[in-house]
């Protein structure tokens, strides 16, 4: 279906798929395949499974002294496996060139270790295509204006592959990966989950942030924000669907809104375990207190997700309650103790046994009744709700974390979403 639309792709590769030379051949059966189908191919790599991690440990061992110099070195595991795979198709007879981020070039901002991409520029690229050599770039890096390398972030090769995808203005970026598409939950805890289609850009971006970890959340909002659509799917798992020309239902395809037919109104059910929850007892209750707190933590870059206040009973002190993710207790604490002279409050109350649940789907803009389905859903299985949060196409509530799984298996099934 798909396939007989396109003619430029963007392949991602991430780092189980190019794990050890075995894998990396794997990889180049797939670049061989698109190739040989007269598409033109650009291909985007992660450092081999492991060697960031390796990478950054050798740094911190030195210490934190220059994020740029840090940069330097953790961005060395890409040009590694981009050069790997450019032998490995050499060797097959197919021209291919290992390509940099400074050698695009694909401009960032300089903030070293989370930088963001500013502008690709797409002729060099262009000219290796036009000439048939298969670019094979290194992914999760750029180039600053006073020329240092950069790195973006946890995730950045998603982020590289459709932005190269956007400049290169392709059809379709396939991000290969070591699961064959998005499902309505985690298979691992709902066994019953399946395999989602097609699914919008604003659930995709729902479900990254809310925990599912197929995608990064910044390469959809990128490609949410030029439309280029993105097709998840698995490096091992397909077996022979492409030699018997099964391709139309390869993967998930993320994509518009407008170009889903089937209307559900929940697509899927995320979870996130890494949460944590601050409690400011006996809070004064008065005008710009929330300003204060939340003003400093956000200059600290604590990202906030859920905020409660309670009515104050005597119209002086009242309890703010809100969640964070738990790496950032400890500095979210630091802040709140420093402010306790100009925010005044009995104590702090805090807690990790907290998990967040969310349903999530499109379908909620215009049917009536999610959020009740859920409360009454996990009521029903003694679930507590702790603090609820809701978008247009979302509602989320955090729980004790003991009962995630039960909670998952409930709500997959309340919405109809187990796999028949």
């Amino acid at each position: 279906m798909l396939d007989k639309n396109y003619s430029k792709i963007v392949m991602k590769f991430g780092g189980t798929s190019m794990a050890d030379i075995d894998k990396i051949s794997k990889v180049a059966d797939h670049i061989e395949r698109e190739f040989n189908s007269s598409k033109k191919v650009a291909v985007v790599v992660s450092a081999m499974s492991g060697e960031t991690d390796r990478l950054i440990n050798l740094v911190d061992a030195i210490g934190k002294i220059d994020n740029s110099e840090r940069d330097a070195v953790i961005s060395s595991g890409e040009q590694v496996s981009s050069a790997l795979l450019a032998l490995t198709l050499k060797a097959r007879g197919i021209q291919a060139r290992s390509v940099q981020g400074w050698q695009i070039p694909l401009k960032t901002d300089e903030v070293h270790g989370s930088a963001r991409i500013l502008d690709v520029q797409s002729k060099y690229l262009d000219d290796l295509i036009s000439r048939k050599e298969i670019p094979i770039i290194a992914g999760f890096q750029g180039i600053t204006d006073d020329n240092r390398i950069s790195t973006l972030g946890r995730g950045g090769s998603d982020t590289t592959a459709v932005a190269i995808a956007c400049s290169l203005k392709a059809d379709l970026c396939d991000i290969y990966t070591d699961v064959d598409g998005v499902y309505t939950s985690d298979p691992r805890i709902v066994e019953l989950a399946k395999k989602i289609s097609k699914i919008s850009f604003e659930e995709m971006l729902e479900m990254a942030s809310q925990g599912a970890k197929v995608l990064q959340t910044r390469s959809v909002e990128l490609a949410m924000s030029y439309g280029i659509a993105i097709r998840v799917r698995s490096t091992f798992a397909e077996n022979n669907l492409e030699k018997n020309n099964k391709t139309i239902n390869i993967g998930t395809i993320v994509t518009n809104e407008d170009s889903i037919l089937e209307d559900k109104v929940v697509s899927g059910i995320a979870y996130s375990k890494n949460e944590a929850k601050i409690t400011i007892q006996n809070l004064d209750d008065k005008p710009g207190v929330a300003s204060q707190i939340f003003g400093n933590l956000a200059k600290s870059a604590v990202n906030v997700d859920m905020i409660v206040q309670n009515i104050s009973a005597d119209g002086k002190h009242t309890d703010l309650t809100f969640t964070l993710q738990e790496a950032e207790l400890k500095t979210a604490k630091s802040i709140l103790d420093d402010l306790k002279s100009e925010v005044s409050y009995e104590k702090l109350i805090e807690s990790k046994d907290i998990a967040k649940v969310s349903v999530i789907g499109v379908g909620m803009r215009s049917h009536a009744g999610v959020a009740a389905e859920m409360f009454s859903t996990l009521a029903e299985k003694g679930i507590n709700i702790q603090a609820i949060t809701t978008s247009e196409i979302k509602v989320s509530v955090i729980i004790d974390s003991q009962y995630i799984e039960l909670a998952m298996r409930a709500l997959h099934s309340a919405f109809g979403l187990d796999k028949k």
